[in-house]
């Protein structure tokens, strides 16, 4: 894999270019998850790294694939301040349980909550809104200093997802960060038999109707049949948070305020 440390950067421009995401597409094609996992890590290809987690219905199997390869790998959390009691005592069991050393919760500006959502019902008329402040923001500030992420991103979650290969240049991100999804070719069944290989812990939303979770106030429960993440801003003209989505804003803070960490 030596070869692939010629993306390495040596001097000012963008890290990554829509040419080596190509070229890491056909270099890792047809290679298993894990092992391609132990490649990207150990070869130092993507520089510096780290992983999204939003510890939902199936972040298990990537965070469980990650504690095999880099269990000191970074995992960032958002903490937004609306996620299901349930989700938060999930987090802290399945690091515990995988035995990886580096969660880093992001959390929101706490000036910006008290200027643009006071009553902390934004999500209720402006969920984009909301998420601009509780996630997008929080996540841009902190992957300033990562080269590329890992997302726990899969195909046949909606079809906003289905065409996405394994290495994309994050669009957010003017410097070229890549961002990476493992998972991207992994069916519904290849994600339940890996719980079950691996006995791995449930979610204990999933179990109540709830494929995909977020936010408890923005996540509902989904009928048989229906798409994993229709249950999500539900009644909107909506389906992703932003965090995956170009976006106007950089991440940057009202002058002379600080992130609440």
């Amino acid at each position: 894999m030596n070869d692939l440390r010629a993306i390495d950067r040596i001097d000012t421009g963008p890290r990554f270019t829509e040419d080596d995401a190509v070229r890491l597409n056909r270099m890792f094609r047809g290679q298993d998850t894990r092992e391609m996992l132990r490649n990207l890590i150990e070869d130092n290809v993507a520089g510096e790294l780290a992983t999204v987690s939003s510890f939902g219905a199936e972040s298990a199997v990537l965070l469980h694939l990650i504690s095999e390869v880099a269990p000191d790998l970074p995992v960032l959390f958002l903490e937004t301040g609306k996620h299901f009691p349930e989700t938060l005592a999930y987090r802290d069991a399945l690091v515990a349980q995988l035995g990886l050393k580096n969660l880093i919760n992001l959390y929101p500006c706490l000036a910006e909550l008290e200027m643009r959502d006071e009553s902390g019902l934004r999500w209720s008329y402006d969920p984009d809104g909301c998420c601009e402040i509780r996630k997008v923001k929080p996540l841009a500030r902190a992957l300033a200093g990562y080269d590329a992420t890992l997302t726990g991103r899969k195909a046949f979650q909606s079809s906003t997802r289905s065409n996405l290969p394994r290495f994309e240049i994050d669009t957010s991100d003017e410097q070229g960060r890549l961002k990476i999804n493992p998972l991207i070719d992994w069916t519904a069944g290849d994600i339940e038999a890996y719980f079950e290989t691996y006995e791995l812990p449930r979610h204990p939303l999933v179990a109540q109707g709830y494929p995909s979770i977020g936010c408890s106030p923005c996540t509902s429960k989904v009928a048989p049949g229906e798409d994993p993440r229709s249950g999500r801003w539900k009644g909107w003209d909506k389906t992703e948070c932003g965090i995956h989505q170009p976006g106007e804003n950089d991440g940057d803070l009202p002058p002379g305020y600080e992130p609440f960490l």
